[in-house]
């Protein structure tokens, strides 16, 4: 899903990207998010070997303040490095901003000559030392995670079982155990964040099958009219929405919704599907440890098809059925009137001697 902070690249990068592919002769490109776009702010010429070049570069690097840096390849010439720099130090809105927009910079500027990638968190990563560990992890073969290998597990038990009762159930019961994912700290802080807000907005996280780790693939304040139009139609996602309405008597909810469309690659949905509870009581415990103004709704969605996401939808979800200001318990039930108990336990039958 393309990144939703609505950044874009300045005329000015986009020149000065251009020159640099062209002449060969610039190493290093410094881009910052300026005036709400993507400028270049300073650029390197090409001294000696990438590995020697990278030691220019520690001054241009600020402790706290986040950047891109766009590295050209010594082989061949003609490809580049996206380097994303976020330092532990930043604060939370400016690495937010900088996470979801990495993706649009390099779609701008050509995803085809973007041939490799860095993440780094402070200085000491983006060191020659540091980008030799990185082609080595790079080159060296990847075995099967203990996920990908749980997953060819059940696959090899369901082709032997064929479609037999025992098949299925072998597979049910992998995929039922509860597995517990490694939290970015982008999405974490932004899902912390969203409890802190008394407006909508949604939070969208992906699975990175590579790491197993929960990334942030983007965030925007949207209404519940538009909600639908924010998930991905094609692949699964976890879904925090922080909802304003007048049904809750804290004015509003968090809601977790699990999407996994039906036109999904089988291998995500089993991911998605085996750690969706996990992730939601992660993201319960985030929520309490930070004091969520909204509660996080006891009731978890599942769609297989994000535009039923409406208003409706999540009303009938959480036992809104009622008018607007009808206040809804913890439980799920209303009360139209306060002082009128909502439940009467009925009287037994008589007893015969």
């Amino acid at each position: 899903m393309a990144a939703t902070s609505g950044i874009g690249v300045s005329p000015n990068l986009t020149k000065a990207f251009s020159n640099a592919v062209e002449t060969k002769n610039v190493r290093f490109i410094k881009v910052i998010i300026q005036d709400e776009s993507l400028v270049s702010v300073a650029s390197l010429p090409v001294a000696d070997s990438l590995n020697e070049d990278l030691v220019q570069l520690q001054e241009y690097l600020e402790d706290k303040e986040p950047c891109y840096i766009l590295a050209r390849l010594d082989d061949p010439p003609s490809e580049w490095l996206a380097i994303s720099y976020v330092p532990d130090f930043a604060n939370v809105r400016d690495k937010t901003l900088y996470a979801s927009t990495r993706s649009s910079l390099t779609k701008s500027l050509g995803s085809t000559v973007f041939t490799d990638s860095i993440f780094a968190t402070c200085k000491a990563d983006v060191t020659s030392e540091a980008y030799e560990a990185h082609k080595r992890h790079q080159a060296a073969p990847k075995p099967l995670s203990a996920r990908e290998q749980e997953m060819e597990n059940i696959k090899a038990a369901e082709r032997e079982a064929g479609n037999s009762y025992e098949g299925s159930n072998a597979r049910k019961n992998h995929i039922g155990q509860r597995v517990g994912l490694s939290w970015s700290s982008n999405a974490e802080d932004v899902v912390k964040e969203l409890g802190s807000r008394n407006d909508s907005r949604v939070v969208i996280l992906k699975i990175e099958p590579s790491t197993e780790s929960l990334e942030l693939d983007s965030f925007a304040d949207v209404t519940v009219d538009n909600l639908s139009s924010m998930i991905p139609s094609d692949e699964p996602s976890y879904v925090f929405y922080a909802w304003t309405n007048p049904y809750s008597q804290a004015g509003g909810d968090i809601v977790f919704i699990y999407s996994c469309p039906t036109g999904s690659p089988v291998r995500y949905r089993m991911l998605y599907s085996s750690a969706a509870v996990s992730t939601y009581l992660a993201a319960k415990d985030f929520l309490a440890e930070t004091g969520s103004i909204f509660p996080l709704a006891t009731k978890r969605f599942e769609t297989s098809d994000p535009a039923e996401l409406d208003e409706a939808f999540l009303k009938a979800g959480l036992n809104h059925d009622g008018p607007a200001g009808t206040i809804v318990n913890n439980n799920g039930a209303r009360q139209d009137d306060p002082a009128k108990p909502s439940f009467a336990k009925p009287k037994g039958p008589v007893r015969r001697r």
